[in-house]
């Protein structure tokens, strides 16, 4: 009887490009993280959700070596963020991309100067070579023959697109997005979503989209990452988070109006209120 083959290998897990490693960050005496610990992979989209104010914009902050942990430490590449001179961490911030929130384009200059800007700031490519590069990444978001209009003409998925176009000007390894999604209508969430996806795979980068948009990300995302109370309370792909039984990523992820963040802002029940103290006064338990 013939010996059976033996079992294919597993697939390697991505090697993780950037790793959050019990990192803690205050706001004073308020802390925003408490030993988070997450990684985002090579070549993936990792998605950072989790309610407003849970920190997923400094998150993106703290990867960028913009601001500085209290604990912990935030490597990208093997590179301990910040312990890097200042040389080193201009180096490496020019392998990031970042689109930010609001796009933030230069308002005095046109489509084609704001693409063009990083690559007169930190290139010196002849501008010939320049005018090619933008014309080919205002082609990837379908924007090339608005080149000449200013931000005040765009509509806000335009500004968005062109954002992008900027952010891969310099043909980063790695894009941060914050909240891509946000104030667009359908439409243009779904062409950001998409190209998002496009972006990622034809060009090799490694992508973390921080969202409050559950169900456009979820259809692009390779992993996503829930955060509350400072931490990291669930990771892994979408469909496994959708299916969690953890309430507090039940409620995220359905938009439950009332769950472990409640409905009601704390404190003593109505019936206190309406029969136990005269309007704006203390309640009788206060009283007694």
């Amino acid at each position: 009887m013939a010996a059976e083959p033996p079992p294919a290998p597993s697939p390697a897990a991505p090697e993780p490009l950037v790793a959050v490693e019990g990192l803690s960050f205050y706001r004073g005496s308020r802390p925003v993280f408490d030993s988070l610990d997450m990684t985002m992979a090579k070549g993936e989209i990792t998605a950072v959700l989790g309610p407003s104010g849970v920190g997923k914009t400094t998150l993106l902050k703290l990867i960028g070596g913009e601001l500085r942990p209290d604990g912990g430490r935030v490597r990208v590449g093997g590179e301990d963020v910040h312990r890097l001179s200042r040389s080193r961490l201009y180096a490496l911030r020019k392998r990031m991309g970042v689109l930010f929130q609001a796009g933030a384009l230069f308002t005095d200059l046109d489509v084609f100067d704001n693409v063009a800007f990083p690559l007169r700031e930190h290139t010196r490519l002849a501008e010939e070579t320049i005018r090619d590069v933008v014309l080919l990444k205002l082609e990837a978001v379908g924007l090339r023959n608005a080149r000449r209009l200013w931000p005040r003409e765009l509509s806000g998925g335009m500004a968005r697109r062109v954002a992008l176009a900027r952010a891969i000007a310099l043909d980063p390894e790695i894009i941060l997005y914050d909240e891509p999604l946000a104030g667009q209508d359908p439409i243009s969430a779904g062409v950001l979503t998409a190209l998002i996806r496009q972006l990622n795979d034809a060009l090799g980068l490694t992508s973390i989209v921080v969202t409050h948009d559950v169900e456009e990300i979820s259809a692009i995302a390779d992993r996503m990452h829930v955060l509350s109370g400072g931490r990291c309370i669930a990771t892994g792909a979408p469909a496994k988070i959708h299916a969690s039984a953890e309430s507090s990523v039940r409620q995220f992820m359905r938009g439950l109006p009332d769950g472990p963040v409640p409905f009601h802002f704390p404190g003593p029940p109505i019936a206190e209120d309406l029969l136990g103290a005269a309007p704006g006064g203390p309640s009788t338990a206060a009283r007694a």
